[in-house]
């Protein structure tokens, strides 16, 4: 797999399709590298599709005060834009990178055309569509919980649920997880030490270990 073929390989909505329909699709690509707290898309880009190949970006909104809400992290082999390649308006999110990254951005053009020659990624689009407004709901529904606590062992058993597995890392900083559940890192790292102390959960760092799953549903 060569450099610039690994954005198309990496996406679920393009890997179904062969080596030489891939190499089409990233044909019409353009590669660009980002430096950590670069803005990759915003409310006054234009339509466009981006892949991220290589780092991680951060979505976000901004509040009538200024105040950050994280929407989700993508990481490799996420994208984000679909919805304004099909016309919606983008009038509040925003991309940046979290780390230097690499991304494969497509134009709307472009992504219409693809859907004209290959239809099987339209329906391929509407699945990983359904997968992605679950994940919002999930947060809503993260967000809705009273107790902080509460919101990081309903977050815990989603990952472990995602992982089929007790041992899970979780994929992004405190400062965006704390975001991301509604609350602050002084509060999110105080609750890790009360999950710990009640022998719910071990963590070294970004690595968590669920030792009672009972007891994280029960809270």
């Amino acid at each position: 797999m060569t450099e610039e073929h690994l954005c198309v390989s990496l996406v679920p909505l393009f890997n179904h399709l062969d080596v030489e329909d891939q190499q089409k699709v990233n044909a019409l690509t353009r590669h660009r590298v980002v430096a950590k707290g670069e803005q990759v898309f915003s409310p006054e880009g234009e339509a466009q599709l981006v892949i991220v190949a290589r780092g991680t970006l951060k979505v976000y909104q901004l509040s009538a005060s200024g105040k950050e809400q994280l929407l989700r992290i993508v990481e490799p082999g996420g994208y984000e834009g679909e919805n304004q390649l099909f016309g919606a308006s983008n009038t509040a999110s925003f991309g940046e990178a979290l780390v230097p990254s690499e991304v494969c951005v497509l134009r709307q053009a472009d992504f219409t055309k693809l859907l004209e020659d290959y239809p099987k990624i339209a329906l391929k689009l509407l699945k990983i569509n359904a997968e992605k407004s679950l994940r919002t709901e999930q947060q809503a529904q993260f967000l809705s919980m009273e107790k902080v606590e509460e919101r990081l062992a309903a977050y815990l058993l989603d990952l472990s649920l995602v992982a089929d597995s007790e041992e899970i890392t979780l994929p992004m900083k405190m400062k965006e997880l704390a975001a991301f559940l509604g609350t602050t890192p002084e509060t999110l790292s105080r609750k890790f030490k009360l999950l710990e102390a009640q022998n719910l959960i071990l963590r070294d760092k970004k690595q968590i270990t669920i030792l009672d799953q009972d007891g994280l549903e029960d809270l």
